[in-house]
């Protein structure tokens, strides 16, 4: 019996590659077929590399043909793996791109109680302040501060209309852009979602919302290294980590995981540097005194240790305190030490953004347009 080339092509499109979703032909993985009477030659790339997926191939190849072709055609199926490298890139841009935001900020902390929305609020009004347009997405889902800390709890985001689809649009307040669960719960009512589903709402709060045009992305992730922060790092293309830690020993342990976890091949995340939140205190009635209460420069010390820069040092203040509390974060008070603490670290929050987009690649930087209000910060 003579076999005709359309018909093998034609039982080829019944076979889906493995691990592509696709018919073998739409693929592109039939690179040639050849035909001698009753005997056929089939070449077929595949991307994955493993004895099984190659078995799998050829024994479905062999099938379809005997059953939708020839069921006596003698059949030889040369299979080449044609796998992607797997090699680590260097300061690795992950997600999908959001329309209008030059970079994304992600604020960690390996352990609860350090002070991270806190320092996140601070160095966002702090960006504001600059000049910069600032947006703030409230990635903890579980315990959701930033609406308390703007002095918007009772807000509710609005519904826009953005090229015939509706899209979310952020509180806005101290010249800040903000979303979070906060606004969507009861003040009384606990979130008790497990990860997909606290996974999904943190992305339609992403992608659903009409950001507009946006210097800093800040993320204001939860404690630990957990589903949430591996959501963020599939879904968005994070441009650094800052991490923040006391510098408590205890907290600091957690902080080297932190670090870790942005640092690990899979992730691959740059650290913009480490944060000590609380490093010390002084009364008010003895200015020049410092108490270094949880330890003294313990963050600093880690800084140096892991190799990343040492963004700078915020006091225990009790007005940081009652400024987050009230909602009216405490970098607004102008003229006074806590000012000027938040002012030093968000400008060299913006000189290792600049560093940082100036070590990759041009095809995939994400550069700062505007340095307005950061006369402090040059390039090198």
């Amino acid at each position: 019996m003579m076999i005709d080339k359309k018909d093998v092509l034609k039982a080829l499109e019944t076979i889906t590659v493995p691990g592509e979703g696709q018919n073998m032909v739409e693929s592109g993985a039939v690179r040639n077929i050849q035909i001698y009477g009753d005997e056929v030659e089939v070449d077929i790339t595949i991307k994955n590399p493993s004895l099984q997926a190659r078995k799998k191939t050829e024994v479905e190849i062999l099938k379809a043909i005997h059953k939708d072709v020839y069921e006596k055609a003698k059949i030889k199926v040369n299979i080449k793996v044609d796998a992607p490298s797997t090699s680590p890139k260097v300061n690795e841009i992950k997600g999908k791109p959001i329309p209008g935001i030059q970079n994304i900020i992600a604020v960690a902390s390996g352990k609860g109680g350090v002070g991270k929305s806190t320092v996140t609020a601070n160095l966002a009004v702090t960006l504001a302040k600059m000049g910069f347009k600032v947006g703030l997405l409230d990635a903890d889902i579980y315990g959701p501060s930033m609406p308390i800390m703007f002095d918007v709890a009772h807000e509710k985001p609005l519904a826009v209309n953005v090229n015939g689809k509706s899209k979310m649009k952020p509180v806005e307040n101290y010249g800040v852009k903000l979303l979070s669960i906060g606004f969507f719960t009861q003040p009384n009512q606990a979130v008790i979602w497990r990860g997909p589903m606290a996974s999904k709402a943190l992305n339609q709060m992403i992608f659903d919302a009409h950001w507009g045009e946006i210097d800093f992305m800040l993320l204001d992730l939860p404690p630990g290294t957990g589903d949430i922060h591996l959501s963020i790092m599939q879904s968005m293309p994070v441009t650094g980590a800052v991490v923040v830690s006391t510098p408590q020993e205890v907290a600091l342990a957690d902080a080297r995981k932190g670090v870790a976890m942005f640092q690990q091949d899979s992730i691959n995340v740059p650290v913009l540097g480490i944060v000590e939140n609380m490093a010390y205190f002084t009364p008010a009635e003895l200015p020049d005194n410092k108490y270094y209460i949880f330890g003294k420069e313990g963050a600093k010390h880690l800084a140096e240790d892991l190799n990343v820069p040492f963004l700078g040092e915020i006091p225990l203040v009790q007005s940081i305190r009652e400024a987050g509390d009230v909602g009216r974060p405490a970098a607004l008070q102008t003229a006074t030490p806590i000012e000027a603490a938040f002012e030093e670290l968000t400008k060299n929050v913006v000189q290792q953004v600049v560093n940082r987009n100036e070590n990759i690649p041009p095809t995939e930087a994400i550069k700062i347009t505007t340095m307005a209000g950061c006369s402090a910060v040059k390039k090198k």
